[in-house]
């Protein structure tokens, strides 16, 4: 019996010990615990300040934009483009010379559209009718972004990403212009912005991306100009670019009913060539131009499919008839904004908001 009441005894000074160890061991959990809530609610405090000097950042950072926004618009410094009479009559003399001639083709791009082959539908952003591109002599990745139909501020976006992923410009750079432009008909192109001023007559400037300085601008040498979309009003002067240069894409009072077409030279803006085309402004939203062809979108005026119903080849290669009558995909409203890439082969349009790239299938002109 003494030993069963040692063992016991023993046992119970052991239970004594295991209960005052996991009260020991409790309290220090306990306190523990109460130190890592301590931790997190301060580092919850620290982030909260964070987030609150980040947003003030920001809206101090919105604020100086306007502020130097306001800057260069009461103190412009625009370089002197002045219109020149004697040379604006001679322009126009010498362009009605070349009217109609037969085109000699720089390269031997014969291929024309024979379907679109897809659609993607990248974003809607900013206003209905606006317009976005890249350069396309195709040595750039930037977005350009041109918000509306009359603005003098141009959004600049590093790469196709950065367009896509934010909604906001906030992520864009923003290239103000010394003049306003117009319509949505502007081009990037070689590193350059060729962008339609109004002011009187129409001119397009010659503008340098990487230094922001107008290099040369011209009034267009055409007469009595009008809207050359008759879907849209906005846009009198269509300047494209294609694997033979760049082109205009115009209207005049002389021929109302139908659309003309002028072969630019990059360098000095001079007019080239032009041509009186059969493709009818009416239910026209755009055009572009391809392998020396140009390709005119049709509409309603409630919008509906969009359609190639008229092509013009200026080497006289293709004949009107013998284009292909190609639809685009059933979408949103109708193009305010149409460019082709000669380099990628697809088209980057503006569609009631919504940013769209169709890429094509092409085909030889003599299979047509």
């Amino acid at each position: 019996m003494e030993y069963v009441e040692r063992r016991l005894t023993l046992l119970e000074e052991r239970i004594s010990q295991w209960h005052e160890q996991s009260s020991r061991y409790s309290t220090e959990l306990r306190d523990f615990k109460n130190q890592v809530l301590g931790m997190l609610e301060a580092a919850e405090k620290e982030r909260e300040a964070m987030r609150t000097e980040a947003e003030s950042a920001a809206v101090r950072v919105d604020r100086l934009e306007r502020e130097v926004d306001y800057l260069e618009m009461q103190n412009p410094a625009p370089p002197c483009v002045e219109v020149d009479e004697t040379l604006m009559e001679k322009q126009v003399a010498t362009a009605k010379q070349r009217k109609n001639e037969k085109y000699t083709k720089l390269t031997d791009c014969s291929d024309t559209i024979a379907s679109i082959r897809s659609m993607k539908i990248l974003k809607r952003f900013g206003s209905t009718s606006g317009l976005w591109t890249k350069d396309a002599a195709g040595n750039s990745e930037k977005i350009y972004v041109f918000d509306g139909t009359a603005n003098d501020t141009v959004y600049v976006f590093p790469r196709m990403r950065e367009f896509t992923l934010f909604s906001a410009t906030r992520k864009a750079a923003r290239i103000k212009l010394p003049y306003p432009w117009v319509g949505t008909g502007h081009l990037v192109y070689n590193g350059h912005l060729y962008y339609i001023r109004q002011q009187g007559p129409f001119q397009v400037i010659k503008f340098n991306l990487a230094n922001k300085t107008v290099v040369d601008s011209s009034v267009f040498p055409a007469e009595e100009q009008i809207p050359v979309f008759g879907l849209s009003p906005f846009t009198y002067i269509e300047v494209a670019a294609d694997e033979e240069g760049l082109w205009a894409i115009y209207a005049t009072k002389e021929d109302e009913k139908n659309i003309c077409l002028a072969k630019l030279d990059p360098t000095s803006l001079d007019i080239e060539q032009m041509w009186d085309t059969p493709c009818p402004r009416e239910n026209a939203e755009g055009a572009f131009v391809v392998c020396g062809a140009l390709h005119v979108v049709y509409n309603t005026r409630l919008p509906s499919r969009s359609r190639v119903q008229c092509v013009f080849d200026v080497s006289g290669t293709l004949a009107p008839e013998d284009a292909s009558l190609v639809y685009f995909p059933k979408r949103y409203g109708s193009h305010s904004g149409m460019k082709y890439s000669p380099h990628e082969r697809q088209i980057y349009a503006w569609d009631d908001g919504y940013q769209i790239i169709y890429r094509m299938e092409m085909k030889k002109k003599l299979e047509v």
